[in-house]
C-alpha cells in the first residue's frame, strides 16, 4: 500500500495462500520470480531467523537475505531489502513508527543499492506505544515487562488495523508487517531516483 501511495503500480509474490493482499498477487517462491519488466523491487525475506524471539520457537530458521540480494544484483534495477534489526543487511537505514506519528514503535532496517535516507525516532511522542507483535493473539509481552520495554496491547482487530493503517489485514498479518508509511517514505525516494534517470 505504501508503494502504491508513492506512485507505483504494485504486484506481489508470496509462497503462502490466503493472505489478504489488496493488489495483484502471484502465488510462488519470490526467489524464482521473473523480474523482467519491473522498475523497482521491494523484498521482505522472512525475518524469523533474526528476530529477538526466535529462540522461543524451538526450531532453526533459514535466512534468505544473501540469496535474494544476489538475485536482485543480477536483475540490475533499484531495490530495497527490508528486515528486522539484527538481520545481515548492508549499510541499512532504520525507520520507526514514532518517526511518522504512529502509535506503534516497530523498528525495521532497509538496505538498498541506491542512496536512501532513514528517519529519526521520536519516542518522546509515544509515552505508551501499542504492541501489535506476536503470533496473532492479543497479549501483552512479558519479555518487554522484564526488560523495561514499553507497550500496551491493542483493544481489538479494528484497533490494530487503525494503528498500522492496514484495514484489509488479519491480526497475524499485521503482527508481521511494516506500516505502509515506511514503504511510502522510501518508495517516494525511489520514485525520485527513477524520475531523475528519465530526464
Amino acid at each position: 500500500m505504501g508503494l502504491h501511495r508513492a506512485g507505483f503500480e504494485v504486484e506481489g509474490w508470496d509462497i503462502k495462500q490466503g493472505l489478504s493482499y489488496p493488489f495483484k498477487r502471484h502465488i510462488g517462491d519470490a526467489i524464482a520470480a521473473d523480474l523482467a519488466g519491473f522498475d523497482f523491487v521491494w523484498a521482505s525475506p522472512p525475518c524469523q531467523a533474526h528476530t529477538t524471539l526466535r529462540h522461543l520457537a524451538g526450531r532453526r530458521y533459514d535466512c534468505f537475505i544473501s540469496e535474494i540480494r544476489e538475485k536482485l544484483k543480477t536483475w540490475g534495477g533499484p531495490y530495497i531489502i527490508e528486515n528486522v534489526i539484527g538481520a545481515p543487511l548492508l549499510n541499512p537505514v532504520m525507520l520507526c513508527g514514532s518517526s511518522f506519528g504512529l502509535a506503534v514503535r516497530r523498528h525495521r532496517i532497509f538496505e538498498s543499492n541506491i542512496e536512501i535516507a532513514g528517519a529519526t525516532c521520536r519516542h518522546e511522542s509515544q509515552p505508551e506505544p501499542i504492541d501489535v507483535s506476536g503470533a496473532g493473539y492479543f497479549q501483552y509481552s512479558e519479555r518487554k515487562k522484564k526488560t523495561g520495554g514499553k507497550g500496551r496491547k491493542p483493544f481489538s482487530l479494528s484497533h490494530c488495523r487503525q494503528i498500522m493503517d492496514m484495514p484489509w489485514a488479519s491480526r497475524l498479518e499485521i503482527a508481521q508487517a511494516i506500516p505502509p508509511a515506511f514503504s511510502e517514505f522510501l518508495g517516494k525516494q525511489i520514485m525520485k531516483h527513477l524520475e531523475a534517470k528519465t530526464l
